[in-house]
């Protein structure tokens, strides 16, 4: 291997590593990190959380997509699972 073919092979791992610190030094367009935790409630739960609320009225408003939710596991058997503050918000703005 002659000088100039070193030298270029040394050139090319240079740009190459060049390259990749520029890569990694690209801030992240992620969004800061959320110390806010959200407390979801399972049906049998949001009407524990509330006097009056029946387990029938919170399936209803689950139907009627009036209270936002999530099911997890699959098909109709999946649990539903429904934000705390989202619940009480509507509770409040409903009354």
């Amino acid at each position: 291997m002659t000088m100039r073919n070193k030298q270029e092979l040394i050139q090319q791992v240079v740009n190459l590593l060049n390259a990749l610190i520029e890569v990694e030094e690209v801030p992240t367009t992620a969004p800061p990190p959320n110390n806010e935790q959200v407390e979801m409630l399972t049906i049998k739960e949001c009407a524990q959380q509330v006097s009056g609320l029946s387990e029938h009225t919170v399936r209803q408003l689950v139907l009627q997509n009036k209270l936002p939710h999530i099911r997890t596991g699959q098909g109709q058997r999946g649990k539903i699972l429904i934000s705390k503050s989202v619940l009480l918000e509507y509770l409040r703005t409903a009354a």
